[in-house]
């Protein structure tokens, strides 16, 4: 079983713990994952939440937030693992939230939530590796071909991101129908075979990962057959005692039915996998009354919006889970206990 390799550094194992925000995957999960051998990313999103000046400034508080996630998870990792953040193509401070991480030498930037056209302009020249998240062939095309139109740059990694993973899904909501749902594995199947022809046309390795609904070792197994060099997971890494989620919110995961499982609509304009809880419930009846704008998202707007995403994620983060928005994957009905983080790697990777 190999690692991923990007640059220099290549993972011991071929798992990639997904970024999840707000405050869900933060220095303590994505170090450990990292120690352990896998990829640990940090969410960026409002990363600076727990900062004194969040809620004047939150913008200067998400940056100096990131010099401290990123520099806390080093110190977990150790310098020669590989850390990667996550970044949302949809936040308003897209470009300075980039550069930020890029200044602090993070190792690997995914981004999805939009299309990360210009992306590599900010990591040209540097150790910076970069990775767009795609749903779909097409996506994949549309952002290889124009990043090597355009930038004459070939994308570090590919993520696919498929129709069962959690939060925020790069789907129409009737793409999400049991009856016109393209599965993950045949996304992989024309995506790896795309970027096979990329590979030899630029004679540079492109590992290309799958994600969206990957559980055990026997799935991981299935995607590498079928030529992706890794996955991506994220609902299991929460039930970890390493998470930087709140015991509620790891509770909330546990407790989960499958039918609690819903697809909604989020205030970002796109469609998610999240918990059906008392807050969702309220908010399909009721507008959220809107105290202030924390210039999260491009897409937001205040007076329509049924209520604050940030708001929403930060309750829910910090246990207020009745009260907040809790993302989730297809599988979170299978979460039955909190486990260490070394103890799950050791699981997926010794069944292997």
């Amino acid at each position: 079983m190999k690692g991923i390799k990007l640059g220099d550094k290549t993972s011991k194992y071929p798992i990639i713990q997904g970024g999840m925000g707000v405050g869900v995957s933060m220095h303590n999960l994505a170090g450990n994952v990292s120690k352990e051998g896998g990829i640990g990313i940090i969410s960026t999103a409002d990363i600076g939440y727990q900062e004194e000046d969040f809620n004047k400034d939150p913008m200067n508080a998400n940056l100096r937030a990131i010099e401290k996630e990123i520099k806390l998870a080093r110190e977990i990792a150790g310098e020669d693992k590989i850390l990667g953040v996550n970044i949302m193509v949809a936040l308003k401070n897209y470009a300075e939230i980039v550069k930020e991480c890029v200044k602090q030498k993070i190792d690997l930037i995914v981004s999805g939530a939009g299309i990360p056209k210009d992306l590599p302009q900010y990591v040209k020249g540097t150790n910076t590796k970069i990775a767009p998240i795609v749903s779909s062939l097409r996506c994949c095309k549309l952002i290889v071909k124009h990043w090597i139109s355009k930038y004459n740059y070939v994308p570090d990694m590919i993520v696919i991101e498929g129709p069962e993973a959690g939060g925020h899904l790069g789907f129409r909501k009737e793409e999400l129908l049991e009856e016109n749902k393209q599965t993950l594995e045949d996304i992989t199947v024309e995506v790896v075979e795309y970027i096979s022809e990329i590979e030899k046309e630029t004679n540079k390795e492109i590992p290309v990962i799958s994600a969206g609904g990957i559980w055990d070792a026997k799935d991981i197994k299935k995607f590498l057959d079928l030529g992706a060099k890794g996955v991506q997971m994220a609902t299991r890494f929460v039930a970890t005692n390493e998470c930087d989620a709140s015991q509620e919110f790891k509770q909330a995961y546990i407790d989960a039915k499958q039918e609690d499982i819903k697809i909604i609509k989020s205030p970002v304009g796109m469609p998610g996998r999240a918990l059906y809880n008392n807050f969702i419930k309220m908010t399909e009846e009721t507008k959220c009354k809107i105290d202030r704008c924390y210039g999260c998202i491009k897409t937001c707007n205040v007076a329509n919006t049924p209520y604050c995403i940030t708001k929403a994620l930060i309750n829910s983060v910090k246990g207020k889970v009745n009260e907040g928005l809790v993302f989730c994957g297809s599988n979170v009905h299978k979460v039955k206990e909190i486990v260490s983080v070394h103890s799950l790697m050791q699981e997926l990777v010794s069944e292997m």
